[in-house]
Formats: structure tokens, C-alpha cells, sequence
């Protein structure tokens, strides 16, 4: 696979929020609440992508 075209493995906060389409305050409230797990790298706050899709998928599961 070519490596311009492979997933990253986690993503900034405002990203994830993109990527979820959802608001950066709902992703800010779930990390407040203990739901979504964020990881910090010297300055940067970032959410790995296997947290957010368990985090979505959690959300699908309660709304059935």
C-alpha cells in the first residue's frame, strides 16, 4: 500500500472532531467525562484512531 494513502494512526482533537462530524466541545466533554481517551506527545494532544472508532462505535450502540 502506498504510504501517502495510509491511515494515520492518531490525529489531532479538532481532527478527530472532523473526522467523527461532530464538534470539538462534544469531543472536549467526552474526554472531560472519562469516554474518549486522548494521548499528549510534548505539546500536542491527539486521539488514536482505534479510541475514536471505539468511541463511535459505543455511541451506535447506545442510540439502538
Amino acid at each position: 500500500m502506498d504510504e501517502a494513502m495510509t491511515e494515520p494512526l492518531a490525529v489531532p482533537i479538532t481532527e478527530a472532531a472532523r473526522l467523527g462530524g461532530i464538534g470539538r466541545s462534544t469531543i472536549y466533554a467526552e474526554i472531560s467525562k472519562g469516554n474518549l481517551k486522548i494521548r499528549k506527545v510534548g505539546r500536542r494532544t491527539i486521539v488514536a484512531m482505534e479510541d475514536l472508532r471505539a468511541w463511535l462505535a459505543s455511541k451506535e450502540e447506545s442510540a439502538a
